[in-house]
């Protein structure tokens, strides 16, 4: 399972216009002009301390030098645009605070999916999160797992079966779409993950013992696939690093064995993950069936179990 949580990623402020073209005294938009409102959505802390990738809007009116402000008072954050990444996002660099993730916690919003055509409320921070988030660090939640129930990890754990957990902290990356006609030459995003010491001890042994290895959501298969192409082996050890694993038709599992996973949407690299595992036309006939039987698909759906 993937224990990462959900941070409130999106920040909503207003720009200073340093970086802006200077507007005429008597525009009718001067008032407005250095207060003007930008969006801030977090997708990935880097290396140096207080900088992240992330999405902003308006793109077009805020560049290289921009200064952004959240909040007012003691919960104020304060960044700066200083430059832009290959996928488009800008890398931001807030002021230096002493508590910036208790702040963030307190002026972010939780990003739900754009298909959620509303705002977030104060009971989406658990909602939109599994029983057993623990890390922060993801702008979505590995949906496969809002599944689980304390009462079903129980039932899980009383028939005997072992329960390890991995971290990947999800972002874009997760939804980005297919835009080539030639799969090779797809290019994602990195995410940050983490494999401990005692999960890593649990799944060698699992795999020696020849038990089978089930990965809840494609996040979690990510991971784990990702960390055995790490050893010429193939063997699993305690890591930390940036997956950019692209899993299509054709790529040979080494670890895991089967996947609870939800439906996803067309031309993503999550059906293609799936169908990499499953096989083409069997994921397409689910599919088929899921689409009559009228099952929920995206982030609050219906899972399917495939091995």
């Amino acid at each position: 399972m993937n224990n990462t949580r959900v941070i409130p990623a999106r920040l909503f402020g207003h720009r200073s216009g340093r970086r802006s073209q200077p507007l005429s005294p008597h525009n009718p938009a001067m008032k407005d002009f250095l207060r003007g409102q930008c969006e801030l959505l977090l997708t990935k802390q880097l290396a140096a301390p207080f900088e992240w990738e992330a999405l902003v809007r308006p793109g077009k009116k805020i560049g290289i030098g921009e200064r952004l402000s959240f909040g007012e008072g003691t919960a104020k954050l304060e960044a700066e645009i200083i430059g832009r990444s290959e996928f488009g996002e800008r890398t931001v660099r807030f002021d230096p605070v002493p508590d910036f993730m208790a702040r963030l916690d307190q002026l972010g919003h939780v990003p739900l999916p754009p298909y959620i055509d509303r705002a977030d409320e104060a009971s989406d921070r658990e909602m939109y999160q599994t029983i057993y988030a623990e890390k922060p660090g993801s702008v979505a939640a590995p949906t496969a797992g809002l599944h689980f129930t304390a009462a079903v990890l129980d039932e899980i754990r009383e028939r005997g079966v072992e329960i390890a957990e991995v971290t990947l902290h999800v972002g874009l990356g997760t939804f980005q779409p297919v835009r080539v006609e030639e799969v090779e030459k797809v290019k994602l995003h990195t995410e940050r993950y983490e494999i401990l010491e005692a999960a890593a001890i649990q799944i060698a042994k699992a795999r020696r013992d020849g038990r089978r290895v089930v990965a809840v959501g494609t996040t979690t298969v990510r991971t784990l696939e990702f960390a055995a192409s790490q050893s010429s082996s193939g063997e699993i050890a305690a890591q930390t690093g940036a997956a950019d694993i692209f899993i299509h038709p054709g790529f040979r599992f080494q670890v895991v064995g089967a996947m609870l996973t939800n439906f996803h949407l067309p031309k993503s690299t999550l059906l293609m993950l799936v169908s990499a595992f499953a096989g083409r036309e069997p994921v397409l006939q689910a599919y088929a069936h899921a689409v009559a039987e009228r099952y929920q698909f995206f982030s609050y759906g219906d899972c399917m179990f495939i091995e």
